[in-house]
């Protein structure tokens, strides 16, 4: 039996508590050494405010924090502790003093000495703002005393920093009508980037310009002291400031509304091991529409590659989605390329283009690699050719593609390029249908999005060479929500902003092993690690075929209330409609579900059954749900911890 932890998100360890603070008219929550969630009442201020130890190849050195004291009164707090971030070369030690006044001041204090010599990217205190402040009015206050009037900007750009953001002392943007928050920085010169680019709902002020050389050394015994101070002007009638102040705990509502969308059609990837019956056939279930093979052209082997994959696409009965990886010279590969498609000739939906190293400066332009492929496949078949990024948004930003020569646009998404931790993972969901929107806008094309995954599958800011893992540690690439609820919730709420969005085609992980949808035959490389059955399934599996079971269908616009906490999706395909409620949190919800008709069959995933939906997906796919009467359009749902619930009713003529 694996544990209930494990089943909700992949691991044991409990989630880090999270505390309800008040610093006067703000509300706000303490998780993890952090500061999130900063509100007055409805508005979002500021997002959270943490510290970040990254190394040469912008990776985040993990905190180890003791010594922890909280004091809370009423309408103030006071907290302190310890941290230490030591790993490989790095060993770098700080404290924190946080605080919060009566007035609705934030304080946070970053005090640290390096206690060892090591190469260093950055260093020091973060701000997230929240993604919604995009187009506010905000006042750039330089470090030579400058105030700079400025706007956030309203559409994904690839400038980082985009301007006048740079050399900040302090950023202050409006909030609402009266209402702006000022954030202070003092021990080193602050600039803010468009996290959108990597699907972070915010925008992040950070320290240490990007302009400046990196990696940089630091030496043993260099102290970094910073402090981030956080206050808010509101202006509005004293009235309105009081009622802003009145909380209660608002009912939980799912909303289907009127507008409509074309559910795209879903992909998986390649996986290149060889494929068993029971997965063929599992993987068939899922009513997929194409399989996306990765062809490294400025490697050897690429004709044993294409064999293989268009073996499996055969089994599965599938087109490929070619994602080709070109050299600076690319005709002599796509000549070699033309002959092993002749001679496996794979029914094709997409060629998707992309430089065999990608970097956000330079490189080979991609507008040469589209013409000369455009040149060597074109006549093989009608798929459309698509260019964009194999990476994150900002890629293309830096290298945009042809337009003129293209059929469509192309981009990879991951969550997990800046934070790791379940709430951070869940913000992003929102921020993909920003991304694929800014795409359609700036590029005029269809969207391909391409592959999602979890983790990043390699790293294109590396400035050295990896440090290598342990044995016993998983690969960078693997996470271990892959094989949980909450994995299956979190795609869910991927397709549900990507389908609202316009994509035009959706590609998620690979077909089978840990970072698939269902564990291979022979099970987990690391069964410690990564506590999989198998041969079984993952409960995103589950979610990917009820989402398939209305491919060709539609999607209707939805609204969670509370979005971090569910959110769902709804479908139509004739008069057959489904919704689908996810719970992103460790708590049991009660959500009043509206915009469903007569009688509802209501089918649970949870951690009560999740295991054995695992083991045999045909019997828990195969039973019929409870059926439960709504009353004027509402049903009431109990959605429990990272529960995935299923509503399926008949819609009739009018919706």
């Amino acid at each position: 039996m694996l544990p209930t932890n494990v089943l909700c998100y992949g691991e044991e360890s409990p989630l880090p508590v999270q505390t309800p603070l008040r610093a006067g008219p703000l509300s706000l929550v303490y998780e993890g050494g952090d500061l999130r969630y900063i509100r007055l009442g409805e508005y979002e201020i500021v997002r959270r405010v943490y510290a970040a130890v990254r190394d040469r190849n912008w990776g985040t050195v993990p905190a180890v924090r003791t010594n922890e004291q909280i004091a809370v009164e009423r309408e103030t707090f006071r907290i302190s502790y310890d941290v230490a971030h030591q790993a490989g070369e790095i060993d770098f030690r700080w404290t924190a003093q946080i605080s919060g006044g009566a007035d609705g001041t934030l304080r946070f204090v970053f005090d640290g000495v390096a206690h060892a010599t090591f190469l260093r990217n950055r260093i020091g205190l973060c701000v997230l703002h929240p993604a919604e402040a995009a187009g506010a009015n905000a006042v750039v206050e330089r470090a030579t005393g400058e105030r700079i009037a400025a706007r956030l900007p309203k559409v994904i750009t690839p400038d980082q920093p985009p301007q006048p953001f740079t050399d900040m002392r302090a950023l202050e943007h409006e909030v609402a009508p009266g209402i702006s928050a000022r954030v202070a920085f003092e021990g080193d010169l602050f600039e803010l980037e468009d996290q959108r680019n990597w699907t972070d709902a915010s925008f992040k002020t950070f320290s240490t310009p990007l302009r400046l050389p990196f990696p940089v050394e630091v030496p043993v015994g260099t102290r970094i002291r910073q402090e981030i101070v956080i206050t808010l002007k509101d202006e509005r009638p004293a009235q309105n400031q009081h009622a802003q102040r009145v909380e209660g705990q608002a009912a939980l509502v799912f909303s289907v509304e009127r507008s409509v969308f074309k559910l795209p059609p879903l992909g998986l990837v390649s996986h290149g091991m060889p494929l068993s019956e029971r997965e063929i056939a599992r993987l068939r279930a899922l009513r997929l529409a194409h399989l996306r093979a990765e062809l490294n052209l400025a490697q050897p082997g690429v004709a044993a590659a294409l064999a293989n994959a268009a073996t499996q696409a055969r089994a599965l009965g599938l087109p490929l989605e070619l994602a080709l990886l070109l050299p600076d010279e690319p005709r002599d590969v796509l000549r070699q390329l033309r002959v092993a498609l002749e001679q496996e000739r794979p029914p094709m939906v997409a060629w998707m283009l992309y430089a065999a190293h990608e970097r956000l400066g330079g490189g080979t332009p991609i507008e040469t690699i589209v013409a000369a492929a455009r040149e060597h496949l074109a006549g093989y078949c009608a798929a459309p050719f698509a260019a964009g990024t194999n990476a994150d948004y900002i890629f293309a930003g830096r290298n945009p593609p042809p337009v003129a020569l293209l059929q469509r646009f192309c981009v990879a998404i991951t969550p997990q390029i800046h934070a790791f931790d379940l709430a951070s993972v869940t913000e992003t969901l929102a921020a993909q249908g920003v991304l694929v929107r800014s795409a359609t806008r700036q590029y005029g094309l269809p969207v391909r999005v391409s592959p999602v995954t979890f983790r990043p599958r390699t790293n294109p800011y590396a400035t050295g060479a990896p440090a290598a893992a342990a044995p016993e540690q998983l690969p960078p690439s693997v996470d271990v929500r892959q094989m949980s609820l909450y994995g299956a919730g979190w795609t869910l709420g991927s397709i549900k902003h990507l389908a609202e969005a316009g994509a035009t085609s959706i590609t998620y992980y690979e077909t089978t092993g840990w970072r698939g949808v269902m564990e291979r035959e022979a099970g987990s490389p690391l069964p410690a690690q990564f506590r999989s059955i198998a041969g079984g399934v993952f409960p995103l599996y589950h979610a990917l075929a009820d989402v398939g079971e209305f491919a060709g269908g539609d999607v209707y616009a939805t609204v969670s209330s509370a979005p971090l906490r569910f959110d769902g999706l709804a479908l139509r395909h004739g008069k057959r409609a489904r919704v689908l409620l996810a719970s992103f949190t460790n708590t049991t919800e009660q959500v009043r579900v509206e915009g469903v008709t007569g009688m509802v069959a209501l089918r649970m995933l949870d951690a009560t059954n999740a295991e054995a939906a695992m083991r045999a997906p045909e019997d828990f796919r195969a039973a019929n749900g409870v059926l439960r009467e709504s009353h004027n359009g509402v049903l009431n749902v109990e959605l429990p911890p990272f529960a995935v619930v299923r509503l399926d009713w008949e819609a009739g003529d009018g919706g």
